[in-house]
């Protein structure tokens, strides 16, 4: 007969060995699987810093509405195409009134989607690489490159599923995009860094 001792010990067992499994098993793009893979958004964070005044802080806000996915074939990685939709009424500063204030500047109901549709791939198999794409934000479509480290492929939750993660930045200017005016130009500075947490599943 088991007994409570052996229970719980195998009880822990199984859960340090399934965390294990979790875990990213490769970072090398030829060995992830082929396949769809969608965004996973309870997995997802896309955050914008821009300096307040000169500099008196690093302002960051959150847009929340994220959506997006690539078809992937390991043996052609570098021609991956990548679709992300961003729901520009979604930024979350964590002031409603102060939410209200930036879409407005954003012109949300004539430009209601943000877009970035990726245009070429380069990287290697420790991880690091650029993703290149056209940005459609506020009506203006501009070449963009995203630093992207691929943090890992592995079964995620699911020991039969595929999952992968990613890190990044982007290095953008407001004023490539229409984002000017008083307002703007007294308060905030022309640049601004963009930063995404990202997971995909495969479908």
């Amino acid at each position: 007969m088991m007994t409570r001792a052996m229970a719980a010990g195998m009880a822990l067992a199984m859960t340090f060995t399934g965390a294990a499994l979790a875990n990213p098993t490769t970072t090398d793009p030829t060995k992830v699987p082929a396949g769809t893979y969608v965004l996973d958004k309870r997995h997802a964070s896309l955050s914008v810093k821009i300096a307040h005044m000169g500099g008196f802080s690093h302002f960051t806000m959150r847009f929340d509405g994220l959506d997006g996915q690539f078809t992937y074939d390991p043996a052609n990685w570098q021609t991956t195409k990548v679709t992300f939709n961003v729901d520009p009424k979604s930024i979350d500063t964590g002031n409603a009134p102060f939410d209200k204030q930036i879409t407005g500047y954003f012109e949300t109901d004539k430009y209601p989607t943000l877009t970035f549709v990726s245009t070429g791939l380069q990287g290697g198999t420790d991880g690091k690489g650029q993703l290149t794409g056209d940005l459609t934000f506020h009506g203006v479509t501009k070449p963009v490159t995203l630093d992207v480290t691929f943090n890992g492929e592995g079964p995620g939750i699911s020991p039969l599923g595929a999952r992968l993660g990613f890190s990044g930045i982007a290095h953008l200017k407001r004023t490539d995009f229409n984002l000017d005016g008083v307002i703007l130009k007294r308060f905030t500075s022309e640049d601004l860094d963009v930063i995404f947490e990202v997971e995909f599943e495969k479908k």
